[in-house]
């Protein structure tokens, strides 16, 4: 990955008309200033369907690991093909604040209008869709049915389902595809709606020299087609239940340590078979994306073990991961794929082995770099200690926004930062400007700021904030905010530390 930058932005926060960022004009708008900034990576969150209810509808916490969020689906392009009219889109409520996702009125909304589309879609009929089932059977059939089985038992997790089904017998598959059959047929429409609008966007910014960065976490949900469909992936015992879970350990953060809830995959199986789920786990987001981001990289060398049932992660242990073996078997069977680590969190030095012998770029963030009790060569996250190949974030989406990082900084604290730049000059509510170049300026070849850093919002506009419900993943950008100054400072800092991007199509 040669020297470069980019912008991180959900696609759910872009502003649209209808209650949700999505595969609309906006999102094209996007683009084209990404292109005029000079940039070259358009880095996004995961665009899976997401589990709603307690995770808050988390990209983190998703019903597959292969499908699409039906909520990204442009009703503004459904317009215009004859299937919705504007009248009906109008009249539905969405939410009074358009700074803010608002997940329950999509739910009970949205997906009741895409049901409308379907049946006037004659989808049946068209050839494209039919070449779609074809190509993504070996992963939407199963998905499909998952879906109309959740809304046949009133949503609940399909560990809650009548045996037959919950433990995925032939007789009881066959049983409900007739009986559901126009159910899963809505579902796969959702799908080739999504892909096929997904699909069209990243065209749009690949020609315009804008590549996609995508995200993928490296557990899948309980409640899940995955887990559903294939429980020998997953350590469950012969009822399908959980043995073991997810999480992390107790720490100086949380006494408790996090319980996630993710099942565990069972390595040894993963090998015996090649790793068959995940080479077509990453063959899929190699449709998806132009990079791929693995979430929790450091859970490939080692994952914490928790008990199933347990309220803490106190009585967790580490267990050993799959290490190269995974990824010499998906370079052998995929090729050269652009991947990234995500390597945050307590490293260890086997962790860095892992991360070396890859060769993936991991990454960097500025906001942990500055703690005035680790200064100095021992901290990995001050822009001196990097080397090129890496990826340097000022903040991800689970810290707080760089203005408001700052703000809360003591004063102490602050002095530091500017002693390190050199920078007593620049004031407060400007200062933020100073990181975003201290960004731009180190040695990784990549950079990307978050959107709320490019244009200095406080931690209002925070996308998630761990160990919280109910408040994350809802930031929305307004209209006004992609302005052309903005755009042009992006531009000129770009240029500046020799990231400017000489594919992008500009208009003069």
């Amino acid at each position: 990955m040669s020297r470069s930058s980019g912008v991180l932005l959900s696609v759910t926060s872009l502003p649209s008309k209808y209650g949700i960022g999505c595969f609309s004009k906006e999102a094209y708008d996007f683009v084209d200033w990404l292109a005029k900034a000079g940039q070259t990576w358009w880095q996004i969150l995961p665009l899976g369907p997401t589990c709603y209810g307690p995770s808050d509808d988390s990209p983190y916490q998703s019903y597959s690991a292969f499908a699409g969020n039906p909520y990204m689906i442009s009703l503004e392009t459904l317009i215009k093909e004859g299937v919705l009219s504007r009248k009906e889109c109008d009249a539905l409520d969405f939410g009074e604040d358009p700074a803010r996702v608002n997940y329950d009125k999509l739910y009970e909304n949205r997906l009741a209008l895409l049901h409308k589309a379907y049946e006037r879609s004659n989808i049946s009929q068209n050839p494209e869709y039919q070449k779609f089932l074809k190509d993504n059977n070996w992963w939407l059939q199963d998905y499909a049915l998952f879906m109309a089985l959740k809304d046949f038992f009133g949503g609940v997790c399909w560990t809650e389902w009548p045996q037959d089904i919950r433990l995925h017998w032939g007789f009881a598959l066959d049983y409900y595809r007739e009986k559901l059959y126009f159910d899963v047929e809505f579902q796969q429409y959702l799908q080739f709606t999504f892909f096929r609008q997904w699909l069209k966007l990243k065209d749009y910014a690949n020609e315009k020299g804008i590549q996609i960065i995508g995200d993928m976490p490296i557990y899948v949900s309980l409640d899940s087609s995955d887990v559903w469909a294939h429980p020998e992936l997953f350590q469950l015992d012969e009822s399908n239940t959980p043995t073991a879970i997810a999480g992390c350990p107790p720490d100086a953060f949380s006494a408790d340590g996090q319980v996630w809830g993710n099942p565990l995959y069972r390595w040894d199986y993963h090998k015996q078979t090649g790793y068959d789920w995940w080479v077509s786990r990453l063959y899929q987001s190699f449709r998806l994306y132009d990079a791929v981001r693995i979430d929790h990289f450091r859970g490939m060398d080692e994952y914490f073990s928790i008990p199933y049932g347990a309220k803490t992660a106190k009585d967790g242990h580490w267990e050993p991961g799959p290490g190269m073996s995974l990824f010499n078997t998906v370079k052998e069977r995929l090729g050269e794929k652009q991947l990234i680590a995500e390597d945050l969190g307590h490293m260890t030095d086997t962790v860095r082995k892992l991360v070396k012998d890859s060769g993936f770029p991991n990454m960097k963030v500025i906001q942990f770099g500055f703690d005035v009790n680790d200064l100095g060569k021992t901290n990995d996250y001050l822009p001196h200690n990097y080397d090129r190949n890496c990826v340097v974030y000022t903040g991800t989406h689970d810290n707080e926004t760089i203005a408001g990082w700052w703000k809360g900084l003591k004063k102490k604290e602050k002095q530091l930062l500017r002693d390190y730049l050199d920078d007593n000059h620049t004031p407060d509510e400007s200062f933020y400007r100073s990181i975003n170049r201290m960004a731009m300026a180190s040695a990784a070849n990549i950079c990307i700021l978050p959107l709320q850093d490019v244009l200095g919002l406080d931690n209002s506009a925070r996308m998630n904030q761990p160990s919280t419900v109910k408040t994350n993943w809802r930031w929305r950008m307004s209209d006004d905010m992609l302005t052309k100054e903005a755009q042009k400072e992006l531009l000129e800092v770009t240029k500046r530390y020799g990231r400017f991007n000489w594919l992008t199509k500009k208009e003069k």
